[in-house]
């Protein structure tokens, strides 16, 4: 085989390092975003945030020849007095630090430093505290950290009694299933009332048992609860009262107690932090026209700083003045890159805005149809740009916070040759469902009858589809027997 050489000329695009770092910002959330500029500010020499003695000082050296040259009668230095008379003693433009000899009003409160931001005792800490305070043998705390261990968020068991026994066994010789069992029945005393259930019946029984003997219909509530957990699924009151023997007023104070008992005990106890939305657009109503304004917290006034700037006008072709024009360069594609980021955040968002004002005007219900090429052919970009920049992003509006994925929906067509979204039919939906009687809910063919008598046809089961998307049960689910 010869070898030889060849000239070829070809094209092909090629990914630049500034149009990686352009893609990358303009798919970061608000909060991605921020640690991110976060991060260059410390990595980049060039770069800073300016403060407001730092504008104030530039302003200042700007004006000062213009200052000294331009001096009225009014404003003239020499005909300040050494001393300016004030209306106001020291005491009430400034606050007194106390001294440490002198107590403080009792009225003032100073925050613990270590309350702010603490983390929340969760229900694990909160049972392992009462476990510390009862009267437990070696053992027995052995087999109630094993219990505790077991119990998930909202305070069931999560293994099985023989399960645990025989995780223990391996540890501790000769144990016996009663012996986990006893300290179980110990820890199902703990609060909240209801913990370490081994499933809803169990649950509710706990509770039932710790109520005072005469409590109103105690009795029957904890026969149903034993015996007929299936018919109160199933929401038969026909059934229970044939088999209780009781009456409609009876079955209603049955129903109206087990209502007052907790299904989730451990909820109320395992708080979370919350975790609250950034929004990174702004829409408000200014004189009959929609406005879209970018978060400023998001465009952070971010700049290159003026005197490292002007060091490298006039450094030598030192390392350090090479690392300076650098990190000048790499700051200059960063501020373009975030600017780029904001400009078509702004533009998509203001599109989606012009085309969703009957949202914003009257609710999900109004809801239009829209897909990712809509908004690409109208701003002339690529339907990979739109859904980056939309992802992740919210939009402030007057009904709410939502993502801007969540005004693009499907559409299905009317009898009017209309579009009506996929939003709209969920709202559709979901204001049947909530003024629909409790006894007698609608079926999923009942909703798409009514839908249908709208003009809106939707087969029986996308409206089922629908339905679990917005977390609504079935019908038999819903139905309630009183």
């Amino acid at each position: 085989m010869r070898q030889s050489l060849q000239l070829r000329i070809g094209q092909h695009l090629t990914m630049t390092p500034q149009l990686q770092q352009a893609i990358r910002l303009l798919q970061l959330s608000t909060v991605e975003l921020q640690q991110e500029i976060q991060t260059v500010l410390d990595s980049n020499m060039m770069l800073e945030i300016p403060d407001e003695e730092s504008n104030s000082a530039e302003d200042n050296s700007t004006n000062d020849t213009a200052s000294n040259d331009e001096k009225t009668s009014e404003g003239s230095q020499d005909q300040l007095p050494d001393e300016l008379a004030v209306d106001t003693s020291w005491d009430e433009i400034y606050d007194l630090a106390p001294s440490p000899g002198l107590s403080q009003s009792t009225d003032t409160v100073t925050p613990d430093p270590g309350s702010i931001n603490s983390a929340k005792q969760t229900l694990h800490d909160h049972l392992m505290w009462q476990m510390e305070l009862t009267n437990f043998s070696d053992t027995d705390r052995a087999i109630a950290t094993a219990i505790i261990d077991s119990i998930d968020d909202n305070g069931y068991l999560k293994s099985s009694i023989e399960a645990l026994h025989l995780h223990l066994s391996e540890q501790i010789e000769e144990l016996e299933l009663d012996e986990v069992i006893a300290v179980l029945h110990k820890v199902q005393t703990f609060d909240p009332l209801g913990v370490a259930a081994l499933d809803l019946q169990d649950c509710l029984l706990i509770q039932l048992k710790q109520l005072p003997e005469h409590t109103p219909l105690l009795a029957l509530t904890i026969e149903l609860v034993s015996e007929h957990m299936p018919a109160l699924g199933s929401q038969d009151s026909a059934k229970l009262k044939r088999q209780l023997g009781i009456d409609d007023e009876t079955l209603s104070g049955i129903i109206t107690l087990i209502q007052s008992l907790n299904p989730r005990p451990g909820s109320g106890v395992d708080e979370s932090s919350a975790e609250y939305i950034t929004p990174d657009v702004y829409v408000i109503k200014t004189k009959n026209k929609w406005q879209v304004s970018i978060n400023g917290e998001v465009a952070t006034n971010i700049r290159i700083n003026p005197l490292y700037q002007a060091l490298i006008k006039r450094g030598d072709k030192s390392a350090d003045s090479q690392t300076m024009k650098n990190h000048l360069q790499e700051a200059r594609w960063f501020l373009k890159s975030l600017q780029s980021r904001n400009d078509t955040l702004l533009l998509v968002s203001q599109e989606i805005v012009n085309r969703q004002q009957d949202f914003l005007e009257h609710g999900a219900i109004a809801m239009k149809p829209m897909v990712l090429r809509d908004i690409a052919e109208t701003v002339e970009m690529h339907e990979s740009t739109i859904s980056r920049v939309t992802t992740n992003k919210y939009l402030h509006t007057p009904n709410g916070i939502f993502e801007l994925k969540h005004f693009f929906s499907s559409h299905v067509s009317t009898d009017s040759g209309g579009e009506c979204s996929a939003t709209a039919i969920r709202a559709f939906i979901k204001e049947l469902v909530d003024s629909e009687s409790s006894k007698k809910p609608l079926s999923d063919n009942k909703i798409a009858i009514i839908l249908s008598d709208k003009g809106i046809n939707v087969a029986r089961r996308t409206i089922a589809k629908y339905r679990e998307s917005i977390s609504i049960p079935p019908s038999s689910q819903r139905k309630r027997i009183l």
